[in-house]
């Protein structure tokens, strides 16, 4: 007993101790082996991060060269550098496409994209365009008669009433006005037929004696050249009238809509304008409509500017032809402040037909002291009316003023010159309002409510 007692003493001391030394050399290598995953998970996330790294730089040797690593002034021979990605790339393929070349390519498809559904929104309102167009005159003529709905209101009108007295006053303002020029040209029309003739062989005398001295049978080639153009034409031009005019009923939905909605912009206007800017996000409601705001008051001041300049024109234009005793005066007046409603263009090309029935009622040089007094108007118009009247908030560079009028003629006639400058004249206010980074002024009505986030 005595001896199994003195050997197993020794027993005793070491065999607990075993186990422990077995454990400790298995946490050394685990250790290392985690040590080293590391070292080569952070050695790739320097490669990914850093292209001008070397393989070797996080303090692992590549699997490529086995070995120490290299210090970092070290450089390998005969191996080209991998090329550095840019912080827009998302592979390395990308790198090797010039960097313009790829901006380029961004632009290009963003470009497209914006194209396309521009012409998917143009093709939708094509298709509309028999809602549009009305909705967008009902706006004009809200524009222009707001003011006058404001006065009534002023003078303790119910706001139904007051819109009911000015559209029907507007209404018959029109109707009067277009049943003077038919009057005034069915009256006119036997006079002029008679000296039509007489300016014809006039011109044609001109043609011949003239500059040009053409003789008979040229000026007989020309004249049936031209008629035989016209002849073959006259289906074109009547399938396009036809197209853009529409039928008898679509023009007769179009004026009653055009009433209907005038009558409710005018009365309920500020509700749907309100309705219209709750759907939006709330962050961006009052940048919103502060832009609306502003762009309708550009509206008002460009519709009621417009008539006054047309009314001006059309004044100036009807007092040389009455004082020269030119036929259709009133009409031809009428026309020019129609005309005037297309800025630049209208007045002038409406003034021309005034310049051809003074050609051919009173000759050559009545014509031309027309021609000079409707380019004399044109130019008061544009220097001094134009911008004294619409002020700097509606002025519009004569340049975006042309090719407006020549998008809106493409995209929709004699409607489309008609609503493409106050269409830009909107769109300029309104983007200069959103792109201001001031913040609009808080209502003197608003009501802020403080809540707490749950």
């Amino acid at each position: 007993m005595g001896r199994a007692d003195v050997s197993c003493a020794p027993c005793d001391a070491v065999g607990p101790t075993l186990p422990e030394v077995r454990l400790s050399r298995f946490e050394r290598m685990r250790g290392r082996l985690r040590r080293a995953y590391e070292s080569g998970r952070d050695a790739s996330r320097t490669r990914r991060t850093d292209p001008d790294a070397a393989p070797g730089e996080a303090g692992v040797a590549s699997p490529a060269a086995p070995g120490p690593a290299a210090s970092p002034e070290a450089a390998v021979v005969g191996v080209e550098p991998p090329a550095a990605m840019h912080s827009s790339t998302v592979s390395r393929d990308d790198t090797e496409v010039p960097h313009a070349l790829r901006i380029a390519a961004a632009w290009c498809w963003r470009l497209i994209v914006i194209g396309i559904v521009t012409w998917a929104l143009l093709k939708i309102v094509g298709t509309i365009s028999i809602v549009i167009i009305p909705l967008t005159v009902a706006l004009l003529l809200s524009a222009l008669l707001a003011p006058a709905v404001g006065w009534l209101l002023r003078a303790r009108l119910p706001r139904s009433l007051a819109t009911a007295v000015v559209l029907v006053g507007g209404l018959a303002a029109v109707i009067g006005t277009l049943t003077l020029v038919v009057n005034e040209f069915i009256k006119g029309v036997p006079k002029l037929s008679e000296k039509s003739s007489e300016g014809v062989r006039q011109i044609q005398d001109w043609f011949k004696t003239g500059p040009l001295h053409l003789s008979d049978s040229q000026l007989d080639r020309y004249i049936d050249e031209a008629q035989n153009w016209i002849n073959g034409n006259t289906e074109r031009f009547t399938s396009g009238a036809l197209s853009t005019a529409a039928t008898l009923a679509e023009v007769l939905t179009g004026t009653v809509l055009v009433l209907f909605a005038t009558f409710f912009f005018l009365r309920d206007g500020n509700n749907i304008w309100r309705f219209l800017v709750r759907l939006l996000p709330v962050a961006a409601r009052w940048k919103v409509d502060d832009a609306g705001r502003a762009s309708w008051a550009t509206l008002g001041a460009y519709v009621r500017a417009t008539v006054l300049v047309a009314f001006i024109d059309a004044v100036g234009i009807g007092i040389f032809l009455v004082l020269f005793d030119i036929p259709f005066a009133f009409p031809l007046a009428a026309l020019v402040f129609l005309g005037a409603f297309i800025p630049i263009v209208g007045a002038f090309l409406s003034g021309v037909v005034a310049v051809l029935v003074a050609l051919v009622d009173s000759g050559p040089v009545t014509a031309l002291i027309i021609l000079g007094a409707v380019v004399g108007v044109q130019q008061v118009e544009g220097h001094v009316l134009q911008p004294l009247i619409m002020g700097r908030a509606v002025a519009i560079h004569p340049l975006a003023v042309i090719i407006g009028i020549a998008a809106g003629v493409v995209l929709a006639g004699i409607a489309g010159a008609l609503v493409a400058v106050p269409l830009i004249a909107v769109l300029n206010t309104a983007v200069r309002r959103l792109a201001a980074r001031t913040v609009p002024d808080t209502p003197p009505d608003a009501v802020v409510v403080a809540s707490q986030a749950p």
